[in-house]
């Protein structure tokens, strides 16, 4: 798949997700499950005897998993560590040789609590795990995206015919929507380094106005860092490649300011304020990183 095929059949993933709750997610695991591991074993509940708490596992590796999906996973934090905790304990009484213990739950990109983490990673230090923890959509979707192509056309369908697609199905138009939806903070965050590239902004020619758009944009660009901790390693990397094509694209005839505001209008979906002020805090982190604009020698 190229890059616009591979975002599309994430797009279609993660509906997938956010339509899945019990069985279906189950499914949904287990089918990733039975090509990214040769020895996965799905284990269904049988009679009254259940599943004997393991709902998959690789025998030969003494890995065990159990799923979880409720329909809302921010209101069922206290019920995920329950679950978590009692699950152990019973599949720990039923089951031998266990090495390793993963929760999967459907977080629906939203990650898990604090709680959630401590208690998991209890059970691994009580029972001498070699290894315990949290799988999450972003997780299965990283899985889902190691496989071979027809295997990840199994999981989510085939793609419609790429000629016959009108919608934009790019992974910038998907976060700056989410950008765009960022409320101003009411609170100042104590905690928070803003950056310091005063350096940069003079070595590359930029003048007072884009530096103020910048120090403005890089308060928000730690809601944007969490939105990206939530999502795959794909969805991520895809971001900051685009970004960088096209500065690398501009960078022979532009310079400076008007470097800065060409990158504006070619990421920008639609052109008035709101749009792009909202590629300007995408532009705002990958400046600070140096993955666009030259660093000061």
């Amino acid at each position: 798949m190229n890059s616009q095929e591979k975002a599309l059949a994430r797009r279609m993933f993660k509906l997938k997700i956010h339509e899945s709750n019990g069985q279906e997610f189950e499914d949904l695991f287990t089918s990733i499950m039975n090509y990214a591991e040769q020895g996965f074993q799905a284990i269904r509940p049988w009679g009254n005897i259940g599943d004997r708490k393991n709902d998959g596992y690789i025998e030969s590796a003494g890995i065990f998993f159990q799923v979880y999906a409720p329909e809302e996973i921010t209101g069922s934090y206290v019920k995920v560590v329950d679950k978590t905790k009692k699950d152990f304990e019973g599949l720990k009484k039923q089951w031998a040789s266990i090495n390793e213990f993963y929760f999967v739950v459907n977080d629906k990109y939203k990650g898990v609590n604090a709680d959630c983490e401590q208690a998991i990673q209890a059970i691994k230090r009580e029972h001498g795990l070699n290894n315990a923890g949290f799988k999450t959509a972003k997780d299965l979707e990283d899985l889902l995206f190691s496989l071979d192509d027809d295997q990840i056309f199994s999981v989510i369908g085939f793609l419609p015919d790429p000629e016959k697609i009108t919608l934009d199905f790019t992974v910038l138009s998907e976060i700056i929507s989410y950008l765009m939806k960022l409320p101003l903070s009411k609170e100042e965050d104590s905690s928070a380094i803003y950056p310091d590239w005063n350096d940069k902004i003079q070595f590359n020619d930029l003048g007072g106005l884009t530096s103020q758009y910048l120090n403005t944009a890089s308060f928000q660009v730690a809601s944007l860092d969490s939105y990206l901790k939530n999502e795959s390693n794909f969805f991520a990397e895809e971001i900051k490649d685009k970004i960088r094509n096209v500065y690398k694209n501009l960078k022979n005839n532009y310079s400076g300011d008007d470097l800065f505001l060409e990158i504006v209008t070619e990421i920008s979906p639609k052109q008035c304020s709101y749009v792009q002020a909202s590629v300007i805090i995408l532009l705002a982190k990958y400046f600070e990183t140096c993955d666009i604009f030259k660093e000061p020698k």
